[in-house]
């Protein structure tokens, strides 16, 4: 086993350790007749109200100022830089899930994006058409058959379930910020990341904000329906049953929207 396989199996059994850890913690939450997706929901909501309240007071206003004093070409070369710097992670997981030809056209944009784009600041590939797949541990988890398990909203990060939360300790060690040796240097771009982060979502927070009449329920929906499309089929499973459709006729009722009828007997 390699030094690298040895780090992630490491850095994978203390994110699981410390999922089952939460999990015994905050069994006592779990109440009956509770969405079976989301078994700690009076937990979760009370984290999620934490993070709003965090989100409104401080992170929110910071992006709002930084997208209203940047201009629109810097903010477009920071979070290509950023978007460039995770890429090389998912170059990694496309490898780690055995998907050749993603892993192939990751290698070249971050080669791309890194010489020619000047170290990222600018989306080179893209114009070359090199596609963008974005992986990350958890993902790459699901696509060997970990279970997802219940949904969970972690302090400051946010919307996760129990597979991706014991997948962060290894996403933590695939960030490229995080070698950096320089305290003050690390500690700057994570905050610089967070903050164009979140300018990029003020447009999609302000839909939600006017759309959904219980955000937290909105949220969690659109998180996990985002991360199973994401993951799709693993790969022990390539003969699952689609997924379930509601907009569809039930079988029979040729008078539903969307059915079709016999044509008529002679």
């Amino acid at each position: 086993m390699t030094l690298f396989s040895k780090a992630i199996a490491a850095a994978w059994f203390r994110g699981s350790l410390a999922g089952l850890v939460l999990l015994v913690l905050q069994g006592c939450a779990t109440a009956p007749n509770t969405n079976p997706r989301d078994p700690w929901e009076s937990f979760n909501r009370q984290v999620h109200g934490f993070n709003e309240g965090l989100d409104e007071a401080f992170v929110k206003p910071v992006a709002i100022a930084y997208q209203d004093v940047t201009p629109d070409l810097l903010r477009t070369g920071v979070s290509n830089f950023f978007g460039n710097l995770s890429d090389v992670w998912s170059l990694v997981n496309n490898v780690l899930q055995l998907k050749p030809k993603e892993s192939v056209e990751m290698f070249a944009r971050v080669g791309v994006n890194t010489t020619i784009g000047l170290a990222g600041l600018f989306d080179v590939a893209t114009d070359f058409n090199l596609e963008k797949y974005n992986e990350d541990f958890g993902q790459t988890l699901g696509r060997w058959g970990v279970p997802t398990g219940p949904y969970l909203v972690l302090p400051l990060l946010g919307p996760s379930t129990l597979r991706d939360t014991a997948a962060l300790p290894v996403n933590w060690r695939g960030n490229l910020i995080g070698g950096v040796d320089d305290s003050v240097v690390r500690y700057s771009l994570t905050a610089l990341r967070v903050v164009d982060l979140r300018a990029g979502l003020l447009r999609t927070s302000r839909m939600i904000d006017s759309a959904a009449l219980d955000k937290y329920s909105f949220t969690r929906d659109a998180y996990l329906q985002r991360r199973r499309s994401l993951i799709g089929l693993n790969i022990f499973d390539s003969n699952s049953p689609p997924e379930e459709r509601f907009d569809l006729p039930e079988p029979g009722n040729q008078n539903a929207p969307g059915g079709t009828s016999k044509p008529p007997q002679p």
